[in-house]
């Protein structure tokens, strides 16, 4: 057994004479505790949230989304469509056109998507059924479907026929306009149902209502969209649906994939989880600061027996690595049991749901081994700095070596 490694497990497991010492060290390895204990329920806490945030991208954005790279919209012929479907890569392949537009309704307005979607989008998404209110609307007709924010802002009721609801766009071509009404086109929707997904900027989004009505006040000539979207088959990896997208409609497309469209949203969760650790991680070197304090009064009181030690000939370097070891031997024992409080913790909370952010909704947590790993390196690598700069402390002053 390595002679520092054996000492240093004696001081770590006895007692001192000195009670201030005794007391000192148990506050660094309940300071090491906590703190492990928060990093972990924090890191957990933040893994529910994303888990969850990206539940609704997971379950209502497509696999593949297709863009045109030359304008808003492209020709996408049957043959291409069908092309894609006889390939077995694909669950679902819907054609969509989608834009902003303003909506009216009894003197209110708001902006928001139009989604003109096939009879083929519910193999793609499931906003069909996150309906709450009413139901998904018939094809082949003026129906719609909006979402709740955008029912609430304008206090939208389902098959209200006294009052229109229209959708306004600007009409598309040249010359002078002479009166107001010339500029846009006005078609009229009549709401069938509300989805609800439980995500404000979803609900605020998008008005869902026939492809082909959505393309009459859009003015997109028959046979174009502005996307296709796609659900892979179980199996099929996105590199080879990308492919084949690629094969069929050439460099005239750009395809993004899920992470591609929110982009936003990925990178405003990793610059919070980033955040988080980096407030977590000064919390322990503060509980550390508590240890370097115990190491060095430990130091100081064994202070006879170290000098007995290097004048039987152990090396400074050897006698060092003792208080380095123990430092160590307190940390990664405190970061441990930290650890394991903490997955109790986060554990309890998944089958129980203690913690409730609304009736039936718990407070989301999710057990993650990698935040595990990312406690347990972080506490481990500044518990040895800690303890490297409180071992510095035997030096040949320490130990009346003269100059």
């Amino acid at each position: 057994m390595n002679f520092s490694y054996y000492i240093a497990k004696r001081y770590a497991f006895s007692k001192s004479k000195n009670k201030a010492i005794n007391v000192i060290t148990a506050i660094a390895s309940a300071g090491i505790i906590v703190s492990a204990i928060a990093m972990f329920v924090v890191l957990s806490v933040f893994s529910g949230l994303r888990t969850f945030s990206l539940s609704f991208v997971n379950d209502l954005d497509p696999d593949l989304k297709v863009f045109s790279t030359k304008g808003k919209s492209f020709l996408a012929e049957d043959a291409q469509i069908q092309t894609l479907w006889e390939s077995g890569l694909f669950q679902g392949v819907s054609r969509v056109i989608e834009d902003r537009l303003l909506f009216t309704f009894k003197e209110k307005q708001v902006v928001a998507y139009v989604k003109g979607v096939d009879s083929d989008y519910s193999y793609v998404s499931d906003y069909d059924e996150k309906v709450e209110y009413g139901n998904w609307f018939e094809y082949d007709t003026n129906e719609c479907v909006v979402g709740l924010g955008i029912a609430r802002m304008l206090t939208l009721g389902l098959f209200d026929n006294e009052h229109p609801f229209e959708a306004v766009a600007i009409k598309p071509g040249e010359g002078v306009i002479e009166s107001p009404e010339e500029g846009f086109v006005k078609k009229g929707f009549y709401p069938v149902g509300v989805y609800y997904v439980a995500n404000e900027e979803l609900d605020d989004k998008y008005i869902f209502a026939e492809i082909d009505e959505v393309r009459k006040v859009l003015s997109i000539p028959h046979g174009e969209i502005t996307n296709i979207e796609l659900k892979l088959a179980a199996g099929v990896s996105e590199k080879q649906g990308l492919a084949l997208v690629n094969q069929v409609f050439g460099d005239s497309v750009v395809v993004k994939n899920k992470i591609q469209l929110n982009d936003g949203l990925y990178r405003m969760l990793n610059t919070e989880n980033f955040v988080v650790y980096l407030i977590f991680v000064l919390v322990v070197i503060m509980a550390l600061f508590t240890l370097i304090g115990a190491l060095i009064m430990i130091i100081l009181e064994k202070q006879p027996n170290i000098r007995t030690l290097f004048n039987l000939g152990v090396e400074q370097r050897n006698l060092k690595s003792i208080f380095l070891y123990q430092g160590l031997i307190i940390t990664i024992i405190g970061s441990i049991v930290g650890i394991l409080f903490g997955a109790l913790l986060v554990l309890l909370q998944e089958q129980f749901s203690l913690i409730l952010i609304r009736e039936g909704l718990a407070y989301p947590v999710e057990f993650d081994l990698m935040n595990v790993l990312i406690v347990f390196v972080s506490i481990a690598v500044l518990g040895y700095v800690a303890s490297y700069i409180a071992s510095a402390r035997v030096n040949r002053d320490y130990l009346n070596i003269p100059k």
